[in-house]
């Protein structure tokens, strides 16, 4: 976005990719439901992000209604799905998008270099590695979109990070965000229910919580429904540790420290509701109250019978309450290259409100590279346009 935004009368511009294509990521990312942004109004869709400060001036430069107008004038028509996510038109695929987003760079007389990876500075000058050599570069102006670390195989790995600390730029570890999450499940049940889904329900953690639903893994628990409590369940799991290494392995693993994630099956329905179906349930077992009168599923059922005692399972106000929150202990988080996006990187205290490096001058840094977070949803890929465009706009204009 920043490529297809700058003055080509102002500057001459080169991007280099450390692949062999453009927007390797960006294609991975389209295999599971290829949403752009998000249709929610700006303060709803602002108060997303962490910190919502650092994102919103950028959101305000280029919202997501920018964005789908952008795509529509360069032939990719959207539109709000059921889950008011924005997509492209039925039939447009991934690469078409970014297909008419390269048009745009060549039309932006953008030069591409492929097989240039970053290494570091060499004096004032920038240093690339393609194939087997080393390529010195002299720029103006420099911006960095060096990604964050997890897909690897896409290129996004974070070894960038050291050649920032080597010019005394605080950067931030990665941890794995919108990720799956480790629970200790008991045995029976999760080799029965490996794979199944808990729809229609609510999930907290902390000040937290999303409707929608999650995916019961032999690992623990993932899916739309608990993306968004990443930042609330890795506050859970941080203890105080003696070095980075030593915080990503409490957090990637089983340790003492553990944090609860709660699940209302019944979101709809109010406690007292509950509480009353089951009490007149007649000649019912309780099985079948849960079944007939709360629409329960059988791994519902027989998630509330691993988190229950027998005691309060027979109990109707105790088990109404566990209904509207069941509880599960979350041990860790899934492989940092696992997760769909990290937070950690450069830090905000290292930038300019313009994106500018404060010890580097002329030299910016976009993306999810820098210390931010938000969901899944289109939230991340919006503030990645955003911050280009922005910045783009703040270089035509010097």
């Amino acid at each position: 976005m920043l490529a297809c935004s700058l003055d080509p009368g102002k500057f001459n511009v080169s991007l280099y990719e450390k692949n062999a294509a453009l927007g390797r990521k960006f294609l991975v990312a389209g295999k599971g439901g290829f949403n752009l942004t998000h249709s929610e109004e700006h303060k709803q869709f602002t108060n997303r992000y962490t910190p919502s400060f650092f994102i919103e001036p950028f959101l305000q430069q280029f919202s997501n209604a920018d964005l789908r107008k952008w795509f529509s004038d360069h032939g990719i028509e959207t539109y709000v799905g059921t889950s008011k996510r924005v997509f492209p038109v039925k039939g447009i695929k991934p690469i078409e998008v970014l297909k008419a987003i390269e048009n745009r760079i060549t039309l932006n007389q953008v030069k591409v270099h492929y097989y240039h990876e970053w290494k570091g500075w060499q004096g004032t000058q920038l240093i690339f590695q393609s194939h087997h050599e080393l390529i010195q570069v002299a720029t103006d102006i420099t911006v960095f979109a060096l990604g964050g670390s997890s897909w690897k195989v896409t290129g996004s790995d974070g070894s960038w990070v050291t050649y920032f600390k080597e010019k005394h730029i605080t950067t931030l570890p990665f941890y794995p965000s919108n990720c799956a999450y480790r629970v200790n499940w008991d045995q029976h049940f999760i080799k029965k229910y490996a794979g199944g889904a808990l729809k229609n329900c609510e999930f907290s953690c902390g000040n937290l919580n999303k409707k929608g639903e999650a995916v019961l893994t032999e690992f623990g628990i993932e899916g739309s429904g608990v993306y968004p409590l990443s930042r609330a369940i890795r506050s859970g799991l941080m203890l105080s540790p003696t070095s980075e290494n030593e915080m990503l392995n409490q957090v990637q693993h089983n340790s003492p420290h553990t944090t609860q994630l709660f699940i209302d099956l019944k979101p709809d329905l109010s406690f007292e509701d509950i509480k009353s179906r089951l009490e007149t349930k007649g000649n019912l077992s309780v099985k079948a109250v849960l079944e007939k009168k709360l629409n329960l599923t059988n791994l519902q059922i027989d998630l509330l019978k691993t988190t229950t005692s027998k005691e309060d399972y027979n109990h109707a106000e105790k088990l109404a309450a566990i209904i509207k929150r069941v509880p599960l202990t979350v041990t860790g988080l899934s492989p940092i290259d696992k997760a769909i996006s990290t937070v950690g990187g450069i830090s905000l205290e290292e930038l300019t409100e313009h994106l500018e490096l404060k010890k580097l001058p002329q030299h910016y840094c976009i993306g999810e590279m820098i210390d931010w977070d938000a969901p899944t949803g289109g939230y991340l890929l919006q503030a990645c346009f955003s911050m280009g465009y922005t910045l783009a706009k703040r270089l035509n204009a010097l």
